[in-house]
């Protein structure tokens, strides 16, 4: 999750109006005047409206209320919108993925709460403000003291400094993060009690052994969770590339429409093919045109038995031929006129059959004509009948509405195409094979790592309580050894001092939230917070402090550079500052591996010497690699190293 823009109008702290682009990384925000721009508190009152207009306060002015607007991507990947009126109501919109517009979820402060905890997967307002946003009163020195005194702890009494001669002033078992003295008595039989602090040693070594090795499996663990949250950064382009083959799939085809495939081309030269099959009728016409003319100019066949002409050169050349046979041989030559009779009705009969076949092949180009168009009809209807039937089916006017309606399938085709790519040039992105690469390989280490701690024992007991009653043992044989100490007094222990009110231990509150917010017990997020705490504390006190400790309910000790161990409380009150900070920013960046919440920092740093503020700066830079860290401060040097500044 992190912050896109935040809007405000007549808010105090920021400029009268405007609109702030927040980009992911570490980035400075200036306030326009001395005193730090109220982001935190904003955002809260954005996040987590409890609807009884607390947060009029925000209003610059009492004339006019407030109001603001933030934007933000939540642990969904979408895209989310608050909009409020300072001491009023307000509104919850979603940007649509598909439209790329706003989409209103709720204007109940209530319904909209739920959404942000269930949907957006905002965490309840305690955690993110005690784990998320950092500011000045929250620092130990700066919150109320608790009202016993150093020595004590809740349900004891006070503690006592008790002397003894040749003894420095010691303190007594009230103090925390030591063994009760006044519970301890002294050993009867020493031997054994020092065969019992030998076993104990030694279980001491196999719990530091078992301690460093479950510490690092929580380490390649949390390797585990990083490399699989890289894995299933494509889950989201899988579930959308799934929710698009559906679509398309979905979407219906030509074919289940009983059209042909190119339907969509058929319709697009429909015009071509209307146009051809004008043309082809138009032309058949003319030629048909022409044929009539033709017909009509050949005269009328008329029967050869009618032909005056031709029976009467038939009875010539017949009347010729009988006479051969009467008249004298003399004049016998006369039977020779049937011959040019006899050619003429020929010639008559010729000419009767040439033009019956005239008026055949008139008549068979006409139905040759008919063929030509039924064949054009055909081949019109071929092409044009599937078109026609797509205007029923789409309920269109036009052709040239058809290829919009079938649009749509080739536009989700096209989305589920780019949506494969983008996976697969993901899936091939260097940083996403190494991961693919690197898991089995670490979960190997896992693998051997507790079979190591299975080796060492299937029960070892927790570090601190073997190192308490290792304490206890030691103490009873001091105190079985030096008898005059039986009254209460613990050795080599330094004299408190007396009214001093003890700062509060934080470690407890945040420690717990973080279990609360990573699904675990304290326990666990000792282990996986002690190195890295460490490393911050020591840098952040030039190394007087080497180690830190937290006993079953997460208070603290500190181990100084000479191994002497003291309770938080008995540190000054700017170190305890230091220590705070140190394991605010170890727990967020812990807390970053798993859960991407953006870290609000409201100018922490007062009271820090200002050769610490670089060391501090780089600290917050290398917590921007891993979420969105927003620094309001008017400073100089931070700016310098964050990755961008904006000024409110």
């Amino acid at each position: 999750m992190h912050f896109v823009e935040l809007a405000v109008q007549n808010v105090r702290g920021f400029s009268p109006a405007g609109r702030f682009a927040l980009k992911t990384g570490y980035f400075v925000l200036k306030p326009p005047t001395a005193e730090p721009s109220p982001l935190a508190g904003l955002s809260l009152a954005l996040l987590y409206a409890d609807g009884r207009g607390g947060d009029a306060a925000f209003s610059a002015t009492a004339q006019k209320p407030g109001k603001g607007a933030l934007t933000f991507v939540g642990q969904d990947t979408l895209t989310y919108r608050v909009l409020r009126e300072m001491g009023g109501g307000g509104t919850l919109h979603r940007l649509n993925p598909t439209t790329k517009q706003p989409e209103l979820v709720t204007q109940d402060t209530g319904e909209a709460n739920q959404f942000l905890r269930g949907q957006v997967g905002l965490p309840p307002r305690t955690t993110f403000e005690q784990l998320f946003t950092l500011q000045a009163a929250q620092l130990p020195s700066r919150r109320p003291r608790s009202g016993g005194r150093t020595m004590s702890t809740p349900g004891m009494p006070a503690a006592r400094t008790l002397s003894s001669p040749g003894m420095p002033a010691v303190r007594t078992a009230s103090s925390p993060g030591l063994a009760a003295a006044q519970s301890v008595l002294p050993a009867s039989d020493i031997p054994a009690a020092e065969a019992k602090q030998r076993e104990l040693e030694k279980e001491l070594v196999l719990c530091k052994e078992v301690d460093n090795l479950q510490f690092e499996v929580d380490g390649l663990n949390s390797q585990v969770f990083s490399l699989e949250s890289k894995l299933r950064s494509t889950e989201p382009l899988k579930e959308k590339l799934r929710e698009a083959e559906a679509l398309w799939n979905a979407e219906p085809t030509p074919e289940s429409m009983g059209l042909p495939a190119d339907i969509v081309a058929r319709a697009e030269r429909y015009g071509r093919v209307l146009a051809r099959r004008d043309e082809a009728l138009a032309r058949l016409l003319s030629e048909k045109d022409v044929a009539d003319e033709e017909a009509a100019r050949l005269p009328d066949v008329q029967p050869l038995v009618r032909n005056r002409n031709f029976w009467i050169a038939v009875g010539v050349g017949v009347a010729c031929l009988i006479a051969s046979f009467f008249v004298p041989k003399t004049v016998r030559y006369v039977a020779l006129l049937d011959v040019p009779a006899f050619g003429f009705a020929a010639v008559l009969a010729l000419r009767y059959v040439e033009e019956l076949q005239d008026k055949d092949r008139v008549e068979r180009r006409g139905e040759m004509f008919a063929a030509r168009e039924k064949k054009i009809a055909e081949e019109f209807e071929a092409e044009a009948g599937p078109v026609r039937k797509a205007m029923e089916v789409f309920d269109v006017d036009t052709p040239q509405d058809i290829p919009p309606r079938l649009q749509r399938r080739e536009q989700l085709g096209a989305t589920v195409a780019e949506l494969r790519t983008q996976l697969i040039s993901q899936e091939k992105h260097p940083d996403f094979i190494d991961a693919g690469n690197q898991l089995p390989i670490i979960r190997q280490q896992i693998e051997l790592l507790n079979a190591q701690i299975e080796q060492k024992g299937s029960f070892v007991r927790d570090l601190r309580e073997v190192e308490r009653e290792l304490s206890r043992v030691k103490d009873s044989i001091a105190l079985a050894r030096n008898p005059h100490l039986a009254g209460g007094v613990v050795p080599g222990m330094e004299t408190a001092a007396h009214g001093t009110q003890a700062l509060e231990d934080p470690s407890p509150q945040l420690l717990g939230l973080t279990g609360d917010l990573l699904a675990t017990d304290i326990q666990a997020v000792m282990g996986l917070a002690r190195e890295r705490c460490v490393q911050y504390f020591s840098a952040l006190t030039e190394r007087r402090y080497t180690g830190v400790e937290w006993d079953r309910d997460g208070r603290t000790s500190v181990i100084g550079a000479s191994g002497r161990r003291l309770p938080l409380s008995e540190l000054p009150p700017r170190e305890v500052d230091l220590f705070f900070l140190s394991l605010r920013l170890t727990l967020v960046e812990k807390v970053s591996a798993r859960v991407k919440l953006p870290l609000i920092v409201e100018d922490a740093f007062i009271g820090v010497d200002e050769s610490r503020l670089p060391l501090l700066g780089r600290m917050l830079k290398h917590l921007g690699t891993l979420t969105q860290v927003l620094h309001v401060t008017p400073l100089a040097g931070f700016p310098q190293l964050s990755d961008g500044t904006v000024n409110l």
